[in-house]
């Protein structure tokens, strides 16, 4: 993996120049590709940057409640229980990975915090017990448990298409397509239990033996969690920010809210998964100064996303107003058939990944394309959507963007962890393909 390592620590620029450049790469195509004109490109690309705004918004609240819940006491100490279940350095590597799969199916900003968090109280209690557990590779199973993400709870592609009036609704005819086609499909479920079991094959089968040299967690690194104590309660308003009533009057509602979402035929959304975590949140929160710390905390991971969404906006506005979705799906269509389009979107998908890191963004632009092209061969477009997701989860293990927040946690870099994340790429990568060849059957 050394080569790799070395050609992606030199070559691979941040996400954000992934963005700018493919806003290139795709004006440029449609220049070649199609009739249009400069100030037709230009207009697509401007009047498109404000079309994912509410989008935007769903995806970093997303990222935001995930990382705000991690960080709640309740979750903490049980995150710091489960540290204590691996009585072997073997054993640690397979349960991060698990534990981080399962958090990311429930929601991905959840699964990628409690990935980074479990693996640093895992790696302190084992360095009070004489257990000598290499660090770089518990960070890697932490975070492959992204791997799955797009198959669960908070998958962006499946519930947009399932969200009345997305951006999808136009390729999708107009119709809603629920998660149970999707997400809850037993070929999905069967799918993600089998990717799990694969790779945690295989960081069993990459543990250090006996006398392999390891990398240890650094010896002045502990665990942090917040202090009550830490903030002065002088005046009346204090005390009202120090108060647990507020908080939880706001989690019942909440609840009381879904509750009656879901009596009366309520559909799981983009916006009903965030307030399932929003009420969860104001519900474990000890006081209001809990819930602005953890918030101040988590918001540092979020610029990015704010920026960057624009972006793929605009280029999804470029690819619509020149006709590129168009050509795109065309030259799809006439390679492939009803049983290898899901293959090939799979694998476009993620091609794609390496400049559209964001699972919705990606969606954004590549969403449309493939359920036209879906469509022309009369291709279930549950078929096209999880392809792509399927595609956006997989290459996550060697793009560096979604990493970031875990590395930042684990204070390690890219280069450390991503021979280990190409072996799940690869385990992955051949349960998902299989996947979509027996679907298309």
């Amino acid at each position: 993996m050394r080569p790799l390592n070395h050609f992606l620590e030199r070559w691979v620029p941040s996400s954000l120049v992934f963005a700018i450049l493919l806003t290139l790469v795709v004006a440029i195509l449609a220049f070649i590709l199609t009739d249009a004109g400069p100030v037709d490109v230009l207009t697509g690309w401007g009047e498109g940057l404000a079309g994912l705004l509410e989008f935007m918004t769903q995806m970093a609240l997303i990222l935001l409640l995930g990382h705000i819940l991690a960080n709640t006491g309740p979750v903490r100490k049980g995150l710091s229980a489960l540290a204590a279940v691996p009585q072997s350095p073997l054993m640690a590597y397979v349960f991060v990975f698990i534990v981080a799969s399962f958090a990311s199916l429930i929601t991905w900003g959840l699964g990628l915090v409690v990935g980074a968090l479990l693996a640093r109280e895992i790696a302190i209690q084992a360095r009070g017990r004489q257990m000598k557990v290499h660090f770089p590779l518990l960070v890697a199973a932490g975070y492959s448990g992204m791997v799955v993400w797009h198959m669960g709870y908070s998958a962006s592609g499946p519930l947009t298409a399932a969200t009345p009036d997305s951006f999808l609704a136009e390729s999708l005819g107009g119709q809603l397509i629920p998660v149970s086609q999707t997400i809850f499909a037993g070929w999905n479920i069967a799918a993600a239990a089998a990717v799990i079991i694969v790779c945690a094959a295989l960081f069993a089968l990459a543990a250090p033996r006996k006398n392999d040299p390891v990398v240890e967690l650094p010896a002045h690194v502990e665990s942090e969690a917040y202090d009550p104590a830490r903030e002065d309660v002088v005046t009346p308003a204090d005390r009202i920010d120090a108060s647990r009533i507020l908080t939880l009057i706001t989690g019942l509602a909440l609840v009381a809210y879904l509750a009656v979402h879901f009596a009366q035929g309520g559909s799981l959304t983009l916006d009903i998964v965030n307030w399932s975590f929003l009420a969860l949140i104001f519900l474990l929160v000890r006081s209001p100064f809990e819930l602005i710390h953890l918030t101040k905390e988590a918001a540092a991971n979020v610029g990015e996303i704010l920026l960057q969404f624009p972006l793929y906006a605009g280029i999804l506005g470029m690819m619509k107003a020149t006709g590129l979705i168009v050509v795109f799906s065309t030259a799809l269509v006439s390679i492939a058939n009803p049983t290898t389009f899901g293959l090939l979107a799979f694998l476009a998908a993620g091609l794609v990944n390496f400049f559209v890191p964001s699972g919705g963004g990606q969606f954004a632009v590549q969403g449309p394309i493939m359920l036209d092209a879906a469509d022309q061969l009369g291709v279930d477009p549950t078929v096209a959507i999880m392809a792509v997701s399927y595609g956006d989860q997989w290459t996550n293990m060697i793009q560096p963007f979604w990493a970031l927040p875990v590395l930042a946690i684990a204070g390690l870099k890219m280069r450390d962890i991503i021979g280990y994340t190409t072996l799940t790429l690869l385990g992955a990568g051949v349960v998902l393909a299989a996947t979509l060849l027996i679907v298309s059957m």
